[in-house]
């Protein structure tokens, strides 16, 4: 009998085990889905990777942030590392105790976490957290600390967390919450700290609860009414939503007195007054339009970067603060590490003479506007770009994401030189590239009198660019960081007419599932559903951007430009190419500019089929830009088809010679 006995417990045990380790599997799936989308760049989280030799979960990996109890997941504490994404993920973690993700960027609805029955303390405030509380949050009876303070969270507050017997501490403030305190509130005993302030609260405030938590627990709240110095509550205060605007009725009066002036008809000394206040009024609109295209004119002369960039700073009440002090401190920003930081070993200017610099505005784009600076030893010149959004992160994350930027060196990637932090502002300055754009020499000019892009130039351009995208995603392979923001005119020539890929690491300073949208690289397919940016959506673009290039027209245009219909979407350039050469059309396929010349027929053809493998639908299809280097420098072009190989009269290419899959 005891043998059987022993048998028996050493069988349960080792069901115990091998259960266990399943479990602790399925915490290590979740938290890896968690990083997936709140970390997609893989920067934040670098630790939380798996050995691919020996089998381990995030328990025995001792990933960041986690901590376990025999082989399951019960504290996850990882907060202001700037996280972007949902807490769906998390739903599945059943153990979880602790959960601390302040001050992050995660959206999304707190319904996933009701799930996580085993929860005692929750931090989440400063996050982007939206809809309502739901009513199950009833069933985490576990619950000591929520802390749901600075969201966007909406709706009333449910009966149900009236249940929570052993709730010491409920901060809802800083968020949209709507309808009455429930009055069972009241009932929880155990409570000790409460802050329902600067929320869309009304009704009848308990008086209990405001004498145990004091008024500023309850501030902010228009419509809540009771003892003083609240408004005091009558037998029909309606909610906010009729209180909101008491100005309602006498409105209504108004109107109506004004209709009995109508009928009457006006005075006549009321009319000299209107008519002498609107000539009045003319002429004070006609002085400021004066002065301003005056002031304006006379600006544009000697512009100053930091007056440019100040310009546009109406929404941001420090900035003169920021410029005053040379960049010695912003609001909020008391460590004095506000200066430019520079990536070069020598160091060639201070932020004040960048600022005292001369600005020409190049241009404006979904992250902000970039300035040509040339500083007052007129050699030294910079191109400026001011990112558009304040604060897209926090000091720490931005210093993280500005090494990934500045550490990259190649010769067709452009070179940020150093950047500037500081609450209100940031700064990125960039080696100035003279000779324009890809795009400008594609599309500019185009008719009489331009220079035509011959083709030993074009796929010179497209090849150096290719090799600074294809460096970007070597380098960043293991974290998959993509450049995000592909296009013709992010394609610059430096001094030299080298091609250099530009913006690269913007993308990262966004949330992800708004980067697609923020960001005007071209898009791949995928994209409209995924809402995320890839190093394979990278190729598609890119695949775009060889098609730009062969066929001389822009993604943007309409394919007729000289009407545009109403219903009529802008031109898709790898379904325009293949409807072209299924229909055996194939000379229409390329730009006019380069029918002209000799003998460039199979390289034309081979560099269609390159792009068109870029633009393959499934993204696994696509090759690599690695790949994509190489098929481009297999088709050579040793001397330009200029001179005696020019001929003016061609204007066909055998179409038999194209096929696209």
């Amino acid at each position: 009998m005891e043998i059987f006995r022993s048998l028996f417990l050493l069988l349960l045990h080792h069901s115990l085990s091998l259960s266990t380790t399943a479990d602790g599997d399925g915490d290590t799936a979740a938290l890896s889905l968690f990083r997936s989308q709140t970390d997609t760049h893989g920067i934040l989280l670098s630790n939380w990777t798996l050995s691919p030799t020996t089998h381990s979960t995030a328990c025995s990996a001792a990933w960041t942030g986690v901590k376990c109890t025999n082989n399951r997941v019960t504290a996850v504490s990882l907060p202001s590392l700037n996280l972007r994404g949902p807490l769906d993920s998390l739903a599945s973690l059943d153990q979880l105790r602790i959960l601390d993700l302040r001050n992050n960027r995660l959206n999304g609805s707190v319904l996933p976490l009701v799930n996580c029955t085993n929860l005692k303390l929750v931090y989440l405030s400063g996050n982007d957290l939206s809809g309502w509380i739901p009513p199950e949050i009833a069933s985490l009876t576990r619950l000591l600390r929520v802390d749901l303070s600075d969201n966007n969270l909406e709706g009333p507050i449910p009966d149900g967390i009236t249940k929570l017997g052993r709730l010491l501490t409920l901060r809802l403030e800083n968020n949209e919450i709507s309808g009455e305190i429930p009055q069972s509130l009241s009932s929880l005993s155990q409570i000790s700290q409460l802050n329902l302030s600067n929320n869309e609260l009304y009704g009848h405030l308990p008086e209990n609860l405001a004498q145990k938590f004091g008024e500023n627990s309850f501030s902010g709240n228009k419509g809540l009414c009771g003892s003083s110095p609240l408004p005091a509550c009558s037998a029909n205060t309606p909610p906010p939503m009729v209180q909101s605007n008491p100005s309602s009725l006498p409105t209504t009066s108004i109107i109506d007195e004004n209709k009995k002036q109508t009928r009457r008809g006006l005075n006549p000394g009321v009319i000299v007054a209107i008519v002498i206040a609107n000539s009045v009024l003319i002429l004070v609109i006609a002085s400021f339009l004066v002065a301003y295209y005056c002031g304006k004119r006379s600006s544009s002369v000697n512009s100053k970067i930091g007056s440019e960039i100040g310009k546009s700073r109406s929404s941001y009440g420090s900035e003169s603060r920021v410029y005053a002090n040379n960049g010695a401190g912003g609001a909020g920003d008391s460590d004095g590490s506000n200066k430019l930081v520079f990536y070069d070993k020598k160091k060639k200017f201070e932020l004040e003479d960048l600022l005292r610099a001369s600005a020409e505005m190049l241009g404006k784009g979904g992250m902000g506007t970039v300035y040509r600076a040339v500083l007052d030893d007129g050699c030294t010149v910079v191109a400026v770009k001011r990112l558009k959004d304040a604060d897209p992160c926090g000091r720490k994350e931005f210093e993280q994401y500005m090494d990934v930027i500045g550490k990259l060196k190649h010769p067709n990637v452009v070179k940020l030189k150093a950047y500037y932090y500081a609450k209100e502002e940031k700064l990125l300055v960039y080696d100035y590239l003279p000779n324009g754009s890809l795009h400008l020499l594609l599309h500019g000019n185009r008719g009489p009198g331009r220079i035509p892009l011959d083709w030993t130039t074009r796929i010179s351009l497209v090849l150096g660019a290719a090799r600074g995208l294809a460096h970007i995603h070597e380098e960043y392979k293991t974290s998959r960081i993509p450049h995000g923001n592909i296009k013709s005119s992010n394609v610059l020539l430096d001094k030299n007419g080298n091609a250099c890929i530009s913006d690269f690491g913007l993308s990262l300073l966004l949330n992800p599932a708004h980067a697609s949208a923020r960001l005007g690289g071209y898009k791949a397919p995928e994209q409209s559903e995924t809402k995320r940016l890839s190093q394979k959506a990278d190729v598609y673009s890119f695949g775009i951007l060889l098609l730009e290039m062969l066929t001389g027209r822009a993604p943007n245009q309409y394919s007729s430009p000289s009407r545009v219909e109403e219903d009529e979407q802008p031109l898709d350039l790898p379904k325009w190419v293949r409807s072209v050469v299924r229909d055996e059309w194939t000379a229409e396929v390329f730009d006019q500019e380069l029918l002209r010349y000799k003998n460039i027929e199979e390289e034309l053809v081979s560099m269609l089929h390159v792009a068109m493998t870029c633009v393959s639908g499934p993204p696994e299809k696509r090759p690599t830009m690695v790949e994509v280097v190489k098929m481009i420098e297999e088709i050579r072009v040793e001397q330009s088809p200029l001179g005696e190989d020019y001929d003016e009269s061609r204007n066909s290419i055998s179409p038999s010679v194209v096929t696209t899959d």
